[in-house]
């Protein structure tokens, strides 16, 4: 039988977690992120989850989280201990990812943008810049030979939306749609066109000025919770790769057995 992995990637706003047979991944599911969501409400959901897609629960053979909401780190731990009886594997310093990360502090790296870049890296093995389109949109950048340049952090769409209606008294809130034109009629639209158009083209300058500064011609892929939304609106994103960040985690998880 092939090893059953479970890979769960903490977010800000989302928690996607995926389940592994061997290298395949055979489930996969998104829940709102809790921080105050204890172990014992993670065993009975992460359980629910497995069994509604005909996963044993005792079938599991290891379990690897990438983090970045702190008060769910232990909680998680906890969980993974009292339902799987097993440590699970945190990504995060002093494990082995295969990759040099020249940040000042590589330890500021968040774990979700190691995991996307070690499966981006092991897919095409050539110069990388990868999206990742979340609470916080995030730019990583990989050098042709591997190594984790660093990248660029701005404010997601959601964040920028709900500042918008929160500080400006008569904007309403919207629901994010793409507009039939870029400019405007009404104050919805003016409000979509804005964010789904201003954000692609700075996605595009970004990725410009990213390749002119690595003086390489970068492959440029897309993931995260929003990316269907802008990925198509941006001419610099050549693939989506919903899964990436799972599958980051399945590498990490097999070079640091």
């Amino acid at each position: 039988m092939a090893e059953m992995l479970l890979c769960i990637d903490v977010g800000n706003t989302q928690t996607v977690l995926g389940a592994f047979s061997g290298e395949k991944l055979v489930s996969r599911w998104r829940i709102r992120s809790d921080r105050s969501r204890t172990a014992d409400e993670y065993s009975h959901l992460i359980k629910d989850l497995l069994r509604g897609d005909g996963i044993d629960t005792g079938s599991l053979n290891g379990v690897v989280i990438s983090c970045v909401v702190p008060p769910a780190r232990q909680p998680l731990i906890d969980m993974s201990k009292a339902s799987f009886g097993m440590d699970p594997l945190m990504i995060g310093p002093g494990i082995k990812t295969g990759m040099s990360i020249l940040y000042d502090n590589p330890k500021e790296v968040g774990a979700d943008r190691i995991a996307n870049t070690v499966a981006a890296y092991e897919r095409y093995r050539r110069a990388l810049i990868v999206i990742d389109f979340g609470t916080a949109i995030t730019f990583d950048v990989v050098s042709s030979s591997g190594d984790y340049i660093g990248g660029v952090i701005f404010p997601g769409v959601q964040i920028s939306l709900d500042a918008l209606f929160l500080k400006a008294s008569k904007l309403p809130r919207v629901e994010l749609e793409i507009p039939q034109r870029v400019v405007g009629r009404d104050t919805i639209s003016s409000i979509q066109s804005g964010i789904i158009y201003g954000y692609s083209g700075l996605i595009d300058s970004l990725v410009e000025r990213i390749s002119a500064e690595m003086g390489d011609d970068p492959y440029v892929v897309a993931t995260g919770g929003s990316v269907g939304l802008l990925a198509g609106q941006s001419e610099a994103i050549s693939e989506v790769l919903p899964d990436l960040t799972l599958e980051g985690l399945y590498i990490l998880y097999g070079r640091n057995k």
